[in-house]
């Protein structure tokens, strides 16, 4: 195996009369036959590697790395749910070149693994070509790319090529070798277009799953709209009242909750919050009193994110930040 991949890392010949997107003859072949079967392969694989190591980012999480794609020059992500962990929390995703970057979750299928995230810094971003029409066969040859192990600048995103060994219609299977950071990243096909995001790693070879693209095509605009999709068994589902600021506060007689205490280590100092510091509304709801913000905080669930508005130091600001958990 490893000298075979040597092989195709160092061979660049082309196949002759391909045009682009135009599936490739060896797909169609149980195995590789000749050598320019194999050319074949490397060819299309180099061809297409600049552009979706570009569209390829790093995930970081509280605990652990996880890796996505972008599909839009607006900076719109796939991942899968378990590694965006929600909906509407704000995350940080890592460019290939070490560059950060703030982003928010969108909606997910906590059933079928799939998720959306969205960059919101301004920028305009590299992106890959999405297969909508569902066109992955069994035994095509594919590529993953994932940030194996956490991001490493130095090393660089890892490839693997395999094959799709089952199709089913929430799932494929591969046989491209992932480990821990791979999960979310992208799997394309030897035309770089995207035809599923991996899912869960397995112990064996042959146990590394997808989610084809047609489970983010069917979904798009309630995953567009930041829906939470399921109950399960990919993500928890947000429980109301589970979510948790860490301060005190008093009510003012001229209105807001003056803060008089923010915990150690809580979403709150987080955040940048003083004692002091006078919060007026919470997601444009005002507040008069101790209960407003209690009663506020009770529909809410771990993970979402609010927006305070404050007045320190006689100049109002503005405050966005995650709710941990109670």
């Amino acid at each position: 195996m490893r000298a075979r991949l040597k092989f195709l890392l160092f061979t660049l010949l082309a196949w002759p009369g391909l045009s682009a997107g135009e599936r490739l003859p060896i797909d169609d072949k149980q195995a590789p036959e000749t050598r320019k079967d194999l050319e074949a392969i490397q060819s299309a694989l180099i061809a297409a590697l600049p552009k979706v190591r570009a569209a390829t980012v790093g995930i970081e999480l509280e605990e652990g790395f996880g890796t996505g794609v972008i599909v839009s020059a607006d900076g719109l992500i796939l991942t899968a749910a378990h590694v965006s962990g929600g909906v509407k929390k704000k995350i940080t995703v890592v460019l290939e070149d070490g560059t950060k970057l703030k982003a928010q979750t969108l909606g997910l299928n906590s059933e079928t693994d799939a998720a959306m995230i969205r960059i919101t810094e301004p920028g305009t971003w590299r992106f890959v070509e999405i297969d909508r029409n569902d066109s992955a066969r069994l035994g095509d040859w594919v590529f993953a790319l994932g940030h194996s192990g956490g991001f490493d600048k130095n090393r660089g995103l890892v490839t693997r090529l395999g094959r799709l060994v089952r199709l089913a219609n929430s799932t494929f299977q591969s046989d491209c070798i992932l480990i821990g950071g791979d999960s979310g990243g992208p799997l394309f096909d030897l035309q770089g277009r995207l035809v599923g995001i991996n899912s869960r790693v397995g112990n064996e070879v042959q146990e590394n799953m997808h989610v084809p693209m047609s489970e983010f095509v069917g979904k798009w605009d309630d995953l567009l709209k930041g829906e939470f999709i399921g109950e399960g068994p990919f993500t928890k589902k947000p429980v109301k009242g589970s979510g948790f600021l860490g301060l005190a506060t008093d009510a003012r007689p001229e209105g807001g909750l003056k803060v008089t205490k923010v915990g150690k280590k809580t979403p709150a100092e987080t955040a940048g919050l003083k004692e002091g510091d006078v919060i007026l509304k919470l997601n444009d709801t005002p507040l008069a009193k101790r209960e407003d913000l209690q009663n506020l905080l009770k529909e809410m669930a771990e993970g979402d994110v609010i927006t305070l508005d404050l007045l320190r130091g006689g100049k109002n600001e503005t405050l966005t930040l995650n709710l941990g958990a109670r």
